[in-house]
């Protein structure tokens, strides 16, 4: 049996959390042809947000990283929400994270790698993806990072 997304990600220790519904006048995820968009995900844990703050005054690189890695897993997780099985993801088209940044911050890149990083662990070859880094003044409920993705889908 060929393994799964799933089982992947179990073996880095993580599990697939449950879809987060919108916050506001959005849908989660729009699926137009092959191309599934999945809007921004925060980094939620228990319903809370998992850090606050801006990179370059108080927020480090790594604890950012981190939480790009929980938006991913987020993201993944609208996917599956969406089309019902992440086996139907032929790959990552492009991700687009967005750094809360303190003026004279420039390490968004390394904050977004946390997120392109889960991608390839989770899909492989698939999970490979063009990408911006964009730093942002302030991101809904105070959060650091935000990540949203455009998958193709068979």
């Amino acid at each position: 049996m060929a393994e799964t997304v799933e089982d992947r990600l179990k073996a880095l220790g993580l599990t697939l959390p449950e879809a987060v519904a919108p916050v506001a006048n959005y849908v989660p995820a729009m699926l137009a042809g092959s191309l599934l968009h999945v809007s921004g995900q925060l980094p939620m844990e228990n319903g809370k947000p998992k850090l606050v703050g801006n990179l370059g005054d108080g927020v480090s690189v790594e604890d950012a990283a981190a939480c790009a890695r929980i938006c991913a897993l987020h993201v993944l997780a609208q996917v599956k929400a969406t089309v019902g099985d992440l086996s139907k993801v032929k790959r990552v088209v492009k991700v687009v994270g967005f750094v809360a940044s303190a003026p004279g911050f420039t390490d968004q890149p390394k904050v977004v790698n946390g997120a392109s990083d889960l991608f390839v662990a989770a899909l492989g070859e698939a999970g490979r993806h063009a990408r911006s880094s964009v730093g942002v003044a302030m991101l809904p409920l105070g959060v650091p990072v935000e990540v949203e993705a455009i998958f193709e889908i068979a």
